[in-house]
């Protein structure tokens, strides 16, 4: 699978660690940053995730910040992008299943590295289970609510 994954400044040793891991299990990883613990904004890495399922680029993604809050709430700022934020793995395997969610969110500074595996794992390994619960994944595709 293609997958784009960014972090801030807070987050960037996890993402180190989760890009190397998703490469050693067969995924193609888009890094799109950041690369150091200078002070970045994480919105802009929440776009840059967001944008990459837009256009096409990659299937998931994956966005993390300290708390996972702010990347999420960005990332979500564009319609293409269903941005969950996960801290174990039933709530990532839910995101997948009920929102068909194509990104997810994690804190690095709330989750260790084990637990962030396993909420990757469940999320790329979840299917979307579709049915009752497709209009409403519909509409959070809209641009302006109906």
């Amino acid at each position: 699978m293609r997958i784009a994954i960014a972090s801030d400044h807070a987050a960037v040793e996890l993402k180190t660690l989760l890009a190397e891991w998703l490469r050693a299990e067969g995924h193609e990883v888009l890094d799109l940053g950041t690369d150091g613990g200078a002070s970045v904004d994480y919105p802009d890495y929440g776009y840059a995730v967001a944008a990459a399922l837009a256009d096409g680029r990659v299937e998931r993604g994956v966005a993390l910040c300290g708390s996972g809050i702010g990347i999420s709430i960005a990332a979500n700022r564009n319609p293409a992008c269903r941005c969950a934020l996960v801290s174990e793995p039933l709530s990532a395997a839910l995101a997948r299943t009920h929102n068909d969610a194509n990104a997810i969110a994690m804190g690095a500074r709330l989750i260790g590295p084990e637990m962030a595996k396993a909420c990757l794992e469940a999320f790329l390994a979840t299917g979307f289970e579709g049915g009752r619960h497709q209009h409403r994944v519909d509409k959070l595709s809209m641009k302006e609510p109906a």
